[in-house]
């Protein structure tokens, strides 16, 4: 499966805003792998600002290092974490 990061290397030097046509020819321009270019070909065809949006709309995990019962267990966790500094404001 295609990383956050993978995609964002494939993408570095597209200008946005960019269509999803310019994304995926970009990314084959760039010699970007099948499982990359699968996940951009399943983008929705709308302007893209930025890499960031890209591999958000493709549906690419930001941080695959975290298990599903991390994630889960983040979800659940009701506390807002605030610096040491910034509880008395």
């Amino acid at each position: 499966m295609a990383s956050y990061a993978d995609v964002l290397q494939y993408l570095s030097s597209l200008d946005y805003p960019a269509e999803k046509d310019d994304v995926v020819r970009e990314a084959e321009r760039e010699g970007a792998p099948p499982d990359v270019l699968k996940a951009l070909r399943a983008l929705p065809p709308v302007d893209y600002a930025n890499g960031t949006e890209v591999a958000r709309s493709a549906d690419i995990e930001a941080a695959p290092e975290v298990s599903p019962s991390q994630r889960a267990a983040q979800a659940r966790d009701k506390h807002n974490r605030v610096s040491q500094h910034l509880r008395g404001i």
